[in-house]
C-alpha cells in the first residue's frame, strides 16, 4: 500500500498546478481572438489559478490571481465580475510600494475592466498610465509582459 502525500508535497503540486492555470489563463488572454472554447478554458483556468493560490499563496500570488481574474472578466465583457476582481488587487498593485510592472499591469487591468464597462474616461486614463509606467520597467521580460496584455486590452466601445 502507498502512502500519503506529505503536506509540503501537496503543497508542493497546489504550487504548480496554480503556476500552470495562471500561466495558461495568461496565454489564452494575451491571444487577439479566442474561440468560445478558449474562453471558457481561460476563466476555469483563472479561476483555477485563484483557488489554487489561496491555497498555498502569499498575498502577491492571491492579489496577481485576483487581477488575472478581472482582467479574464473584463475580456470576457462581464464589468461586475471584472471590477469585483481588480478591486481586490488594486491597492497592492496601485501602491508605491509596487514594483513598477505589477502598477503598470495593474493600469492595464483596470483599462481592461473599463473598456467593459465602456467607461472612456478612465479607460483613457488608465490606458496612458499603463503605457507611460511601461517605459520605465527596465527588465525587458516584464515589460514584455505588460507589453503583451496591453494589446489585449479592446478599445471600448462608443456610447
Amino acid at each position: 500500500m502507498s502512502e500519503l502525500p506529505t503536506a509540503d508535497e501537496v503543497a508542493l503540486w497546489q504550487k504548480r498546478l496554480a503556476g500552470q492555470a495562471n500561466n495558461r489563463a495568461w496565454t489564452l488572454a494575451e491571444q487577439l481572438s479566442r474561440s468560445a472554447a478558449e474562453d471558457d478554458e481561460m476563466l476555469q483556468a483563472a479561476h483555477a489559478a485563484m483557488y489554487f493560490w489561496a491555497i498555498v499563496g502569499d498575498e502577491s500570488q492571491q492579489a496577481h490571481a485576483a487581477q488575472l481574474l478581472g482582467h479574464v472578466y473584463g475580456l470576457l465583457n462581464q464589468p461586475e465580475a471584472a471590477l469585483r476582481h481588480l478591486s481586490r488587487s488594486e491597492p497592492l498593485f496601485f501602491a508605491e510600494s509596487a514594483e513598477t510592472w505589477e502598477r503598470a499591469l495593474a493600469h492595464v487591468v483596470a483599462a481592461n475592466v473599463a473598456a467593459a464597462k465602456a467607461d472612456l474616461v478612465a479607460y483613457q486614463v488608465h490606458f496612458d498610465r499603463a503605457t507611460e509606467e511601461m517605459t520605465q520597467i527596465a527588465s525587458d521580460d516584464e515589460r514584455g509582459i505588460v507589453h503583451a496584455a496591453l494589446q489585449a486590452v479592446p478599445a471600448p466601445p462608443r456610447r
